[in-house]
C-alpha cells in the first residue's frame, strides 16, 4: 500500500484540500480488496476527466487499467485471479496527469457514473464516489470561515 503524501497535522499547519489523487489512493485503502467492476472502472474514468479538464490527450491511464481490469473480473473463473481496487489505484496520485481538490461537482459527476453502471442505486461504501463525496464534504467544510 502507498503512503499518504500528506503532511501530519498539528495545531500549527493545515494540510490543504483533499485532492482527487488522495481520494482515490484512500479508496485502494477501503474499498482495496473488492475486485473491480464496470461500476468501478466508470467511476474512476469519471474521476481521470474531472482531473484532466476536458484535456483529453492524457486520457487513458487510470480509467483505461480500470476499464482492462473489469473486462478481465468479468471473465476470470475465480475470485483469487481477479484485479482488485487496490491494483488500480494504489499510488493513484503519482498516476494522474495532474492532481485537483475534490469538489461537490466532481463527486457527483463520479457518483452519477458509478451508479449508472449499477443495477441498485447505491454506491458502493469506501468506493470511488462515496470517498469523493466525503473528500468534498471535508473540502467545503475546510472553506467555512
Amino acid at each position: 500500500m502507498s503512503q499518504s503524501r500528506r503532511p501530519q497535522v498539528d495545531q500549527y499547519s493545515d494540510p490543504g484540500p483533499i485532492t482527487v489523487g488522495e481520494a482515490l489512493e484512500t479508496t485502494a485503502s477501503s474499498a482495496g480488496n473488492k475486485a473491480v467492476d464496470s461500476s468501478d472502472a466508470a467511476a474512476i474514468q469519471a474521476a481521470e476527466r474531472r482531473v484532466a479538464g476536458g484535456d483529453n490527450r492524457h486520457l487513458g491511464g487510470l480509467g483505461a487499467k480500470a476499464q482492462a481490469a473489469a473486462s478481465f473480473n468479468a471473465r476470470a473463473a475465480r475470485d483469487v485471479t481477479k484485479i482488485t481496487i487496490s491494483d488500480v489505484l494504489s499510488d493513484a496520485a503519482s498516476k494522474l496527469p495532474r492532481d485537483k481538490a475534490v469538489t461537490s461537482e466532481d463527486a457527483e459527476e463520479v457518483r452519477e457514473a458509478e451508479l449508472r453502471s449499477k443495477p441498485e442505486a447505491v454506491t458502493t461504501p469506501g468506493g470511488v464516489a462515496d470517498t469523493m463525496s466525503k473528500a468534498a464534504r471535508v473540502n467545503l467544510e475546510d472553506d467555512r470561515p
